[in-house]
């Protein structure tokens, strides 16, 4: 009697843990079931979060980096050891570089076995330090409350990332005590900025004739985006974005200038050459090298992010504030008094001609801008966008608009090829309200394919968009560039409307432009999952290089 009393109060470490999970806010968990976290998933099933399996493991780890990205909070994967933790490691790896929160569970063989040579045994734990801010093996049930807490204040703390929790077979399965206090949910405020930084900031903009801002991807991750379009404004000073930073502001304010990070000169560049003042705001330099805008280090600078700058000879800001954003931006707004004159109008003329040029219509054949144009006209403002890694993200970033802060999805820290398709399913469940289309090349498409499967078995309402030119399109784009030639880039593909109609998707090849506007019309009134695959020539690649390069070589850019 009394035996059966104590066990009455005895959960074991899997279901403990759940609870930990629970008390942080997950609510879903995605990844792929083993032999190893058998205790947590059987534990999942008494959890008011959600398993959804997926069918690879990368696929689980794009999906919870999404999901970061899009809600603030952590996406969660799952795998079991070996090989389930080491597909894991590229959507982690992006996930570290892209500063979105994500907590990675991993199993692992039974402790007993942990200091020898052993089936599918790795250290998982040395294996991901370079790609986690920070990672734990449970290695007894005590330790647990702690690992969890820690896992996720750390993931979601300024900048973002990635934490790693290993979970041994044994320890999962240990007796937990049931009334054991779980640790009280808490997240630290970044700090206010200090009121000297913001005089000597403020002075620095006033006595500034050209002031520009560069927006990154700490803006969209902090809700800064207000404060900044409200400065902006205010100022009259212009904005140019990172591809992460996409919809800092909306892209119909006079204000913004379009979108910095293309791997060779674009027409944006002029004005961080002529502009006597960079302000610098929630930018990542693993977007895009300095080098490529503050040419020969001489721009002054000014830093203003929740970390201080890396240390980087062509990035060495003037002044740094280390706070809260929204509050720098506050307290700028109410310091600063100078309104600038207007002294990008001819940049940006240049910008919308370059971009206007490449629209389709009607019966006009399929390429990556006049697609993109066409997707941005017959969306609403409030919906959501997904490029994968490829020839056509550089004209998503360069040519799409984005009116909010996840107008746009772009992976560019890691840049990883195969995000969009898994990416799409979390997009649909974070805001399934918002019209979500994933753009995606042949290439990109096939290295997450399977997870066409989740999609379907997840009632996912988003529009999947291949473009197929039979080719790593971007690579070829590169050679063609460097040595006029290339290689090692063709490809061969199936069928991606029979693919997706073989999982039961809707599908359709449309051949025309005017074709593509009534399909994109229809889901736009009735979203639904879909998958259309267009033949895309390419032609407007070196178009647009040849026209850069044209102009560049009688306007060079200059410090």
């Amino acid at each position: 009697m009394i035996r059966g009393l104590f066990l009455c109060h005895m959960i074991n470490v899997a279901s403990k843990m759940l609870q930990a999970l629970e008390q942080e806010g997950v609510t879903h968990i995605f990844g792929v079931p083993g032999e190893e976290n058998e205790a947590f998933l059987l534990a999942l099933k008494d959890s008011n979060i959600t398993f959804v399996p997926t069918r690879h493991e990368q696929g689980a780890a794009f999906i919870a980096n999404v999901w970061g990205r899009l809600t603030g909070e952590c996406g969660v994967c799952l795998s079991t050891l070996g090989p389930g933790a080491t597909n894991l490691i590229t959507g982690l790896a992006d996930a570290h570089l892209d500063k979105a929160p994500v907590v990675a569970i991993t199993a692992q063989g039974e402790m007993e076995r942990i200091h020898h040579e052993s089936h599918q045994m790795l250290d998982v734990i040395d294996m991901l330090r370079p790609t986690v801010k920070w990672n734990a093996r449970i290695s007894e049930p005590s330790i647990m409350p702690e690992i969890v807490r820690k896992a996720f204040k750390t993931a979601r703390w300024e900048k973002p990332g990635v934490t790693h929790i290993e979970l041994p077979e044994n320890v999962a399965s240990m007796a937990a005590d049931v009334g054991a206090t779980l640790l009280e949910v808490t997240q630290p405020s970044l700090p206010y900025p200090a009121t000297a930084d913001i005089t000597k900031v403020s002075s620095l903009i006033d006595q500034a004739t050209k002031p520009l801002i560069l927006a990154g991807n700490g803006i969209i991750r902090q809700n800064a985006c207000d404060q900044l379009a409200a400065f902006a404004r205010k100022r009259s000073i212009p904005v140019a974005t990172s591809f992460m930073g996409k919809g800092a502001v909306p892209a119909s304010d006079a204000l913004h200038l379009g979108s910095v990070g293309l791997g060779f000169d674009d027409y944006i560049l002029e004005a961080f050459t002529q502009s006597d003042l960079v302000l610098c705001m929630g930018y990542d330099i693993a977007e895009y090298d300095p080098a490529s805008w503050n040419i020969g280090a001489h721009k002054q600078v000014i830093h203003i992010d929740s970390e201080i700058a890396e240390v980087y000879a062509q990035y060495q800001p003037h002044t740094e504030i280390i706070a809260d954003i929204n509050q720098t931006l506050s307290e700028l707004n109410s310091h600063t008094t100078k309104t600038h004159d207007i002294w990008w109008e001819n940049i940006a003329e240049r910008i919308d001609k370059s971009i206007d040029q490449f629209a389709i219509s009607g019966s006009d054949t399929f390429h990556a801008p006049g697609v993109i144009r066409l997707v941005r006209e017959a969306l609403p403002a409030q919906s959501t966008l997904i490029s994968d890694v490829g020839a056509h993200k550089m004209w998503i970033a360069r040519n799409y608009p984005s009116e909010w802060r996840y107008g746009s999805i772009i992976s560019n820290g890691m840049a990883s090829m195969g995000i969009a398709l898994p990416g799409g399913i979390a997009a649909h469940m974070a805001h399934p309200d918002i019209p979500v289309v994933c753009i995606m090349g042949d290439g990109g498409a096939m290295m997450n394919i399977q997870e066409l499967e989740t999609a379907v078995r997840m009632d996912i309402k988003c529009l999947y968009i291949i473009l197929n030119d039979n080719d790593y399109g971007l690579i070829s784009w590169k050679q063609e560039r460097s040595a006029g030639e290339t290689h090692g880039t063709r490809l061969g593909n199936p069928s991606f409307t029979a693919l997706a109609e073989s999982f039961g998707i809707e599908a359709a090849a449309p051949e025309t432009a005017s074709q593509l506007e009534t399909i994109l019309s229809e889901y736009v009134s009735r979203p639904r999952l879909m998958l259309l695959e267009l033949a895309v020539t390419t032609d407007v690649n070196q178009q647009l290089t040849n026209q850069l390069a044209s102009y560049f070589d009688q306007n060079p850019l200059t410090s």
